[in-house]
C-alpha cells in the first residue's frame, strides 16, 4: 500500500511538473470594468456563445446593457447559456436574442445572415469566436476539412454577408478569435482541404493561421469604412475546445487538476475580446492582433500580405462568392 502511495505521488508530481513546463502558470488576469451603460444601444453577435469564452464574453456584454444576439448551433445549450447569462447579470442589463448557425454549413450560414439582415437595423460589433480543435477528419455540409470549414470559411462567409450591414453601422468593429498555435502552421495551398493527408494538430494551426491572415487582408479591404477589424489570441483557457483530445483515463483527474492550476478560465480568456468590443483605447484601430489586451507581435507568415490576398481569393471561390 505504502508503494502504490508513494508511486502515485511520484507520478503525480512528474506530471505536473510536465503540465508546469507545457503551460506555464498564467499571469493573474485584471478583469476589465467599464461603465455599467458602455455598450446600452448597441447590437453585437458572438458566435460560439454557449459556453466557454463565448458565454462569458456574452454575459460581461449583458451587464453592460448590449443586446447581444448569440448564434449557435446547439440551441439547447444556447437556452441554458442565456439563462445562466441573464441570472448572472442582474437586475439593470441588456437583452439577449438566440439564433441558429452552423458555422459547418455554408446554407446555415447564409440562412443566419438573411435573418439578421432583415430583423436587425444595425450591427455595432461581430465577434467571431466560434471553433473547433482538432478533431477527427470530417468534412462540413459543402465537403470542406471540418476545422478549416468552421474556423475559417463559415466566419468568412458570415463576415462577407454582415458587412453592408456593418458599413451602415459605423463606427462599428469585427473581432477574430485566433490561436498562438497559429505558430505551428502554414497555409497548405496544394492541399488546402487536407484531402492528401490530415494532420490533426496541423489543420488546427493553418485554421488559426488563417484568421489572422484574413483580419489583415479584411483590414486593408475595410480601409475608410468606418468598420475595423482586429485578431487576438487568448491564451490557454479551460473550455470545452478541447474535447477531441484523448487523455487517458487515469491521467484525466491529474490533467484536470492541472488546468485549475496552470490555465485561465473562461471570463479570463473573455478579457482581450471584450477589450476589443467595447475599448475606446482602440477605436479606428484595425489590422492587428492582441493578446492580455496589448498588442501582439506576430510571425511574419502572419503578416504577408501575398499570402492573405491568395487566401482571400481562394476562399471566396469557395465560399461561392466567386466564381
Amino acid at each position: 500500500m505504502a508503494t502504490a502511495v508513494l508511486v502515485a505521488a511520484v507520478v503525480g508530481g512528474g506530471v505536473l511538473l510536465l503540465m508546469r513546463r507545457l503551460f506555464p502558470r498564467q499571469a493573474a488576469v485584471k478583469l476589465l470594468r467599464y461603465p455599467a451603460d458602455t455598450m446600452r444601444g448597441k447590437t453585437v453577435i458572438v458566435t460560439g456563445a454557449n459556453c466557454g469564452i463565448g458565454k462569458a464574453l456574452a454575459g460581461e456584454l449583458l451587464k453592460l446593457r448590449a443586446r447581444v444576439i448569440m448564434a449557435c448551433r446547439d440551441q439547447p445549450s444556447a437556452e441554458e447559456a442565456a439563462r445562466d447569462i441573464r441570472k448572472q447579470a442582474g437586475q439593470e442589463q441588456g437583452e439577449v436574442v438566440i439564433k441558429h448557425l452552423d458555422l459547418a454549413s455554408l446554407r446555415s450560414v447564409r440562412k443566419f445572415c438573411e435573418e439578421i439582415n432583415e430583423e436587425e437595423s444595425k450591427i455595432d460589433v461581430l465577434i467571431n469566436n466560434a471553433g473547433l480543435y482538432q478533431c477527427p477528419y470530417t468534412k462540413t455540409e459543402e465537403g470542406f476539412e471540418m476545422q478549416l470549414g468552421v474556423n475559417h470559411l463559415g466566419h468568412f462567409l458570415l463576415t462577407h454577408l454582415l458587412l453592408d450591414r456593418l458599413k451602415s453601422s459605423t463606427p462599428s468593429r469585427i473581432v477574430v478569435v485566433s490561436s498562438k498555435l497559429y505558430k505551428y502552421g502554414h497555409i497548405n495551398f496544394d492541399d488546402l482541404n487536407s484531402e492528401r493527408n490530415y494532420n490533426k494538430s496541423f489543420c488546427y494551426s493553418q485554421s488559426k493561421l488563417a484568421n489572422l491572415l484574413f483580419t489583415l487582408e479584411l483590414s486593408r479591404q475595410l480601409e475608410g469604412t468606418g468598420v475595423t477589424v482586429n485578431a487576438l489570441t487568448p491564451g490557454i483557457v479551460r473550455t470545452r475546445l478541447g474535447r477531441h483530445v484523448q487523455i487517458p483515463l487515469l491521467a484525466k483527474p491529474l490533467f484536470y487538476l492541472a488546468s485549475l492550476l496552470f490555465f485561465k478560465s473562461p471570463l479570463d480568456g473573455a478579457q482581450t475580446p471584450l477589450y476589443l468590443a467595447c475599448s475606446p483605447e482602440v477605436e479606428g484601430v484595425s489590422g492587428k492582433c492582441f493578446a492580455n489586451c496589448e498588442e501582439e507581435q506576430l510571425m511574419d507568415k502572419a503578416t504577408d500580405e501575398q499570402a492573405a490576398k491568395r487566401l482571400w481569393d481562394i476562399s471566396r471561390r469557395m465560399v461561392g462568392l466567386a466564381n
